[in-house]
């Protein structure tokens, strides 16, 4: 199911997708990850899966967004 969403809407997501990019890469930056950071960037990277995959988006940049999934991914393999 497609959602219409406004711009307004649309950019507070992305809005919203920017802090789990930056959560993950300023732990991305961190030598060593405890349990519970490991598991931060987990579910980040999840979250901005999901974002990814949403089909409301116009001209938004993605590529932050799909940097961080993959340097999350990377960080926590």
């Amino acid at each position: 199911m497609s959602l219409t969403l406004t711009a307004e809407e649309i950019a507070h997501h992305y809005y919203a997708a920017g802090h789990s990019v930056n959560l993950i890469n300023e732990l991305v930056a961190v030598e060593s990850l405890t349990e519970e950071e490991v598991d931060r960037v987990d579910r980040n990277v999840r979250h901005l899966e999901i974002m990814v995959a949403k089909d409301y988006w116009t001209t938004e940049d993605l590529a932050p967004l799909n940097s961080a999934i993959i340097a999350g991914k990377a960080k926590i393999a």
